[in-house]
């Protein structure tokens, strides 16, 4: 017989220990912060050691803790899969549920989907565009395309292609301003910037693209520019610029599709590394085939 914690404490550990936060996992299970807390004061109890260390933020486990979280983790995975399959024919009837950054929703993958459903006509695709990042194991959805440096080390990931940033602007915009040469000619441009969410110091703004062009053109030294129009969201900064209202610096593979019908340009060639673009699920997915599928159709259109 097997002899075991309460389950509702081992969830909570669970819970905790993933989101490392005990407010987070109380949200997830419906309880509040301090029934968390007691659950677990409960598994610590049953196991004779402390599973998370006693100080200010952030949560974080003891050496014991970090034993037990993986072996819960893909024990609850595991769980889910197994229950999911018991309606497998149903689910697999159901839309796939992808879910990806905004921008690369609207200006990479909607303009894909007719390509989808001409190959892959018996799966159906429903596209959840958000900049929040989805909870994967709580069922939020079954893939998520996540655009990072790095892909995350505890769910399975695939590197489906990554891009570089450039200036970016309308054709009409350099018939009205001139051709650019050289790097510094863009001071006559209107600059448009957007806002980074993730607050990543290095991420390509117009900041990081003048420091690398003033390294390669001298006449950058006496120049000083500041961006003309701001806006917080991604997607409002690229349709000012379809709309010939200045340039941006924008990712090749978002604006992809207006560089190729030629709405829009390369204002200069200097580049900046990106990001890359995983696609994500959690291990031994009830639909396993329709991701691996999915994620195929991606790496061919990259």
């Amino acid at each position: 017989m097997r002899k075991l914690p309460p389950l509702r404490a081992l969830h909570a550990f669970e819970a905790a220990a993933r989101h490392h936060s005990f407010g987070a996992a109380a949200q997830e299970l419906c309880v509040t912060p301090t029934a968390i807390s007691h659950q677990i004061r409960q598994l610590e109890s049953a196991c004779g050691v402390e599973l998370f260390q006693r100080r200010p933020r952030p949560l974080v486990l003891t050496s014991a803790g970090a034993r037990l979280y993986p072996a819960l983790r893909d024990g609850f995975d595991m769980l889910a899969s197994a229950v999911a399959l018991l309606s497998e024919g149903q689910a697999q009837q159901a839309p796939l549920r992808v879910t990806s950054p905004s921008a690369f929703a609207s200006k990479w993958l909607v303009p894909q989907l007719p390509k989808w459903r001409a190959q892959h006509p018996a799966v159906p695709l429903e596209i959840i565009g958000t900049d929040a990042v989805l909870d994967l194991r709580a069922g939020a959805a079954d893939v998520a395309i996540r655009y990072a440096r790095k892909p995350p080390l505890d769910l399975v990931a695939r590197e489906v292609f990554r891009d570089a940033y450039v200036p970016v602007c309308s054709p009409q915009l350099l018939e009205r301003h001139g051709p650019i040469t050289r790097a510094a000619d863009l001071v006559r441009l209107p600059w448009i910037h957007y806002d980074w969410m993730s607050r990543d110091p290095d991420a390509p703004t117009w900041q990081l693209w003048l420091a690398l062009a003033r390294s390669i053109d001298p006449s950058f030294s006496r120049l000083a520019k500041a961006w003309d129009l701001s806006f917080r969201e991604e997607l409002h900064a690229i349709d000012a610029v379809l709309d010939g209202q200045g340039v941006a610096i924008c990712s090749d593979v978002v604006v992809g599709h207006e560089l190729r019908r030629g709405l829009l340009v390369r204002a200069h060639p200097l580049s900046l590394p990106g990001y890359g673009y995983y696609l994500v699920s959690i291990a031994r997915h009830p639909r396993a085939a329709a991701i691996e599928t999915f994620s195929t159709w991606m790496r061919a259109l990259g």
